[in-house]
């Protein structure tokens, strides 16, 4: 009996101590902008999953290069394996990957893509993303709609294309949303692209007033931007220019930086905007990590997120709630 005893006894332990080893397992999730609602979002799906599957998600703060390599430091002392990252500069790609071979630790990329010296994007690490050319062409597709819908004439239309190019994705979404607006049927030569200094409101301001004052005869207005901000600059120009709402259709992406527009009391231009799926972002690249990090299974090299809705002003409190936005 007592032999019995002490083998169920070393059972036990061995049992316990693999439990304990499972339920160690950390893996650490990197994101630049932690007050962002899209980045908590991320986050807290991270958690859910990681909790699902025994893993413990280590949440660390990356705004700049410094913080960026001290966090995986960090996560090195702390006995991770692996980690998510979506980083603060594309250009920290090659310290980012160094680093993470120096610890032996597995790398994600997640929203952004690392770029090289060279500037060219490092294919060789996993990358999680949305689909930026199909989100785009979706954004396209969306504005022709509702043009449609309001009995637009396309005689009488210009589409206003606030432009970023020499940042891939947001070229990637304007170009898409163009390319779906000529294949609907859209006027190429009533597509009018403009650059903007900054990718936010007052950078894509400045650039659609430039663009509208060449444009006096246009009756209505389609505005395409590489996110909410440039589409809501676009809109406020129009508004400056004197165009009413009903003569202007401006679609985001993005979503969370829409939600104030869109529970103004009177409606404006901008009619609505392209809710992406960070809950997706969360869950995907923690389950891809861990499967790599406890079964050696490595991930695709690129995985495209294409899940998103079309959030307006009657649909946004409730597509919002249901991200956990």
């Amino acid at each position: 009996m007592k032999s019995v005893g002490k083998t169920f006894l070393l059972a036990g332990l061995v049992a316990s101590t693999l439990g304990s080893a499972w339920a160690a397992e950390k893996l650490g999730y990197l994101v630049k902008q932690p007050e962002e609602p899209w980045f908590q979002t991320e986050w807290a799906f991270a958690d859910k999953t990681g909790k699902a599957l025994g893993v413990e998600i280590i949440k660390i703060a990356v705004p700049d290069g410094e913080k960026t390599l001290n966090a995986i430091d960090t996560l090195a002392a702390s006995g991770a394996k692996g980690f998510v990252i979506c980083t603060p500069d594309p250009k920290l790609g090659p310290a980012i990957v160094a680093k993470a071979k120096s610890h032996g630790l597995k790398v994600i990329a997640v929203d952004d893509q690392f770029v090289n010296a060279k500037g060219q994007p490092m294919t060789e690490v996993p990358l999680v993303m949305m689909a930026a050319t199909k989100i785009g062409e979706r954004q396209g597709n969306e504005l022709w709609a509702e043009m449609k819908k309001r009995g637009w004439k396309p005689a009488e239309t210009a589409a206003l294309a606030i432009t970023a190019n020499e940042l891939d994705t947001a070229r990637r979404r304007t170009d898409g949303s163009m390319a779906a607006l000529k294949k609907a049927g859209f006027p190429a030569a009533q597509i009018y692209t403009v650059p903007t200094k900054s990718n936010d409101i007052p950078g894509a301001l400045d650039a659609a007033n430039s663009m509208l004052v060449q444009h006096p005869n246009v009756k209505h207005w389609l505005v395409i931007g590489m996110n909410d901000n440039t589409v809501l600059g676009g809109v406020r120009a129009t508004e400056g220019q004197g165009f009413k709402a009903e003569n202007v259709i401006g679609i985001g992406i993005n979503g969370v930086d829409a939600v104030n527009e869109l529970s103004k009391s009177k409606p404006t231009g901008f009619y609505g905007s392209l809710l992406p799926s960070p809950d997706v972002h969360g869950s995907k690249t923690v389950q891809m990590l861990h499967a790599w990090v406890a079964k050696g299974v490595a991930p695709a090299k690129f995985t495209e997120v294409t899940d998103a809705v079309l959030i307006t002003r009657a649909n946004f409190k409730v597509e919002l709630k249901k991200k956990g936005l």
